[in-house]
């Protein structure tokens, strides 16, 4: 079934606070809508709203048809305890809701007293299975062990395992599974590409531009955004506007510019224009004053010609005020452009470790049914790594391995005196929990007292609102800024980033960079973006796969 979204005057926010409105969108089958904007600015909720999940703060969504399948895939795959990989699959693909529906319909159908009120039974039945059949939920079961096959996910009985068994790749790729099984005639994406490998971003970006039906897609992954899009809609918080751009998303940045670029000089000659009027007012102002005063001063008081004359003189320049204030109120007004946020952050260097920070030798490292080696690397002060490799091959492993956080089973492993590690790792585990942001950070940095903590968290977006939060109700974005206002607060001569642009927006990914490149201690980058990849200059290559480490 083909299907056409449309959005008219939406307005979306939580609380007493708005944070988009007069929004207007179409999606037609076909359309590949990429939105934007800042951390914050609304993109989850925006896709919550077409989703049906809440409502409105005001404004109208629409399908056509009404019973258009839309599926909405959050950015956290949540993964719930006693689910297995089958059930997980079901409830993504809208599977699971579609069979109990009609189970339910089925059962009301028999006993037509359990049907709702007004509601023939029949009918409900009958639109209960068109909906089942439309969800792909008929041949699911059969359809799910070749696509995790396919996508590497060859454990036994991989269907049966339980979600919290599986490590953060293996998650990801049964998310992409449900992705790739699903049948939606309007697919919404909240960061489908986060902790998905290289294989798994080039599936995701073959399914999406394969797709017939229209895709509404949240991703700070600018190449992925490159490759797929058609339109781009950017919420922006400091304007407070909201604005579709045709085109993809390299004609989105291009267009974005000039229209800023536009924006701020017709606000400089609008300013321009009327401070040189408010300037030649107060000039004639000034001018009629004096010419006043040096009349009544000079003038006989019986030369009525004289006084006459000046009263004229002054009168004439009081009304070339009066004009110049006229010309004044007659401006269009044209409001000052706000100034963007952005994120502006170094990353503290502590004083230099040993000259070898780290080496593996011969080293075997077993995890369950993983094994990673046997290994020799070594790490030199200063080295900048880019590390690579598919999901499950053994980079968190190595990163462990390294850092003198598991001990090898044979071989030996060794790290150097005066590390000082700063870290991002792809769970964001140095901050979890229910205690407030504030009083979880003050208490990874002791040192700092609780106003300084205020004021470093608010450079990084962090306000009240959110500093006094547990840090488990902040978004991902967030937790992920409070790390990087760490890396900041404490000192570090080992950075260790494991996928550190996931839930970042896409300022936040390039002031990174920024200040990767002025980083001078010792770098260990395992990331996916392919752009980073690209722009974070390294000197060593490390490709890891199927538990050996490759030096490219």
């Amino acid at each position: 079934m083909t299907a056409t979204l449309v959005a008219q005057g939406l307005a979306g926010g939580y609380g007493h606070r708005t944070l988009f409105d007069s929004l207007d969108l179409t999606v037609a089958p076909g359309d590949v809508v990429g939105v934007v904007g800042a951390n914050g600015a609304g993109k989850s909720t925006l896709l919550r709203l077409l989703a049906g999940i809440d409502t409105p703060q005001a404004g109208s969504i629409a399908l056509a048809p009404a019973d258009a399948f839309v599926g909405w895939l959050p950015q956290e795959h949540e993964r719930v305890i006693g689910e297995t990989v089958a059930e997980y699959i079901a409830r993504r693909t809208g599977c699971g809701p579609a069979a109990r529906e009609m189970d339910a319909a089925a059962v009301a159908l028999g006993d037509p007293s359990l049907a709702a009120p007004g509601v023939d039974p029949a009918d409900a039945y009958s639109a209960a299975l068109e909906r089942w059949l439309a969800s792909g939920a008929a041949d699911l079961d059969e359809r799910i062990p070749a696509v995790l096959a396919d996508l590497g996910l060859d454990l036994d009985g991989a269907e049966g395992a339980l979600m919290t068994s599986l490590s953060g790749g293996q998650a990801a790729r049964v998310g992409l599974a449900a992705l790739l099984l699903s049948r939606f005639d309007i697919v919404l994406l909240d960061e489908p590409t986060n902790d998905l490998d290289l294989d798994g971003l080039e599936r995701l970006e073959g399914f999406v531009r394969g797709l017939r039906g229209g895709v509404v897609l949240v991703s700070h992954d600018r190449e992925f955004l490159a490759r797929c899009v058609t339109r781009v809609l950017e919420l922006d918080l400091a304007q407070g506007s909201n604005r579709v751009f045709g085109g993809g998303y390299e004609s989105y940045l291009e267009e974005r510019e000039t229209a800023r670029r536009h924006q701020r000089e017709k606000y400089d000659e609008y300013a321009e224009k009327k401070a040189d009027l408010v300037g030649r007012a107060r000039t004639q102002r000034e001018w009629s004053s004096q010419g006043v005063r040096n009349a009544m001063r000079k003038a006989p008081d019986n030369d009525k010609i004289r006084r006459k004359a000046a009263s004229e003189s002054s009168e004439k320049q009081a009304q070339k005020v009066r004009q110049m204030e006229s010309r004044i109120a007659r401006l269009e007004e044209v409001e000052e452009p706000r100034k963007e946020w952005r994120l502006e952050f170094t990353i503290a260097s502590a004083p230099r470790s040993s000259s070898v920070v780290s080496t593996l030798s011969s080293a075997v490292f077993r995890q369950g049914d993983f094994t990673l080696g046997p290994v020799s690397l070594q790490v030199n002060a200063g080295d900048r790594i880019g590390i690579t490799g598919p999901n499950g091959a053994g980079k968190s492993t190595l990163l462990r391995a390294l850092l003198g956080r598991q001990r090898p089973d044979e071989g030996t492993a060794s790290l150097g005196a005066s590390v000082q590690i700063g870290e991002i790792d792809q769970a964001r585990s140095l901050l979890v929990g229910q205690q407030a942001l504030a009083t979880a950070f003050t208490a990874l940095v002791p040192e700092m007292v609780i106003e300084e903590v205020r004021t470093l968290l608010a450079k990084f977006g962090l306000k009240a609102d959110h500093v006094n939060r547990p840090v488990e109700e902040l978004s991902p974005g967030e937790r992920t800024r409070a790390a990087l206002a760490l890396l900041q607060a404490r000192g570090t001569n080992v950075l260790v980033l494991d996928e550190p642009t996931n839930h970042l927006d896409l300022a936040a990914i390039e002031q990174l960079e920024q200040a990767l490149e002025s980083y001078d201690g010792t770098l260990l980058l395992v990331t996916h973006d392919r752009r980073m990849l690209a722009t974070v200059q390294t000197e060593r290559r490390w490709h890891v796969e199927a538990g050996r480490v490759e030096e490219l």
